[in-house]
């Protein structure tokens, strides 16, 4: 069984920063791509970041592109993703997420087939 665990959320003044983890677990699991996506309060969840496992290809939402940054730890089995310069907009609950399946890259933004439970990131202005 797959299982994602985040973890890193938290309330941070505007302009702050906070680092969300994502530990995959899973006997056989090997995802070829995870990512993050967030969905705010009353919004449909939305793509952020996504990273490939081996080669390290990472996309970005043009709203965190320059202020996010997305990175894994392949013997940790651990994806991050480090925000920075945070704004209101950016209250969400963040949610990890992994793909096994080789897909053509853009496909990865619309969505994964694993998922964790998210962890709730607060922008106070």
């Amino acid at each position: 069984q797959v299982q994602l665990v985040e973890s890193g959320g938290g309330l941070v003044q505007a302009g702050g920063s906070l680092r969300l983890s994502c530990a995959v677990s899973g006997r056989t699991f090997s995802p070829y791509a995870m990512g993050w996506f967030r969905q705010a309060p009353g919004k449909e969840r939305e793509f952020v970041s996504f990273i490939t496992w081996s080669g390290g290809t990472t996309y970005y939402a043009d709203s965190v592109k320059g202020r996010f940054t997305i990175s894994r730890d392949n013997a940790k089995n651990t994806v991050y993703l480090q925000t920075n310069s945070l704004k209101p907009e950016d209250t969400a609950v963040y949610y990890c997420a992994a793909d096994p399946r080789t897909r053509p890259l853009v496909s990865y933004m619309s969505g994964m087939p694993y998922w964790g439970k998210g962890t709730l990131v607060t922008v106070s202005s």
